[in-house]
């Protein structure tokens, strides 16, 4: 077996800024930064710009698309369903 293939497999604290949350973890990702934790040790922490205490759909605060307003929108613009067939527009003799 080879030695040295598998990256450095470490504990990690990662921080999400944006809701304040930081939580450990064992991850590859490399950090400068440092952060003390509540153990008293010293881990290198990564900032995150979303993670589930942040994100629209585990918060709850997720927009509903409005797919009947897209659908009008399309058919208004392309034709659509609405359009008479007996104008002959598309059909070929």
């Amino acid at each position: 077996m080879q030695q040295d293939t598998h990256p450095d497999y470490h504990s990690v604290v990662f921080r999400d800024r944006a809701a304040g949350y930081a939580f450990l973890t064992r991850s590859t990702a490399a950090s400068d930064q440092t952060i003390e934790w509540d153990d008293g040790r010293t881990y290198p922490v990564v900032d995150v710009e979303i993670s589930s205490e942040s994100h629209p759909f585990y918060t709850g605060t997720a927009r509903t698309v409005d797919t009947e307003g897209r659908v009008a929108r399309f058919e208004k613009r392309y034709g659509g369903a609405g359009q008479d067939k007996a104008s002959g527009e598309g059909e070929s003799s």
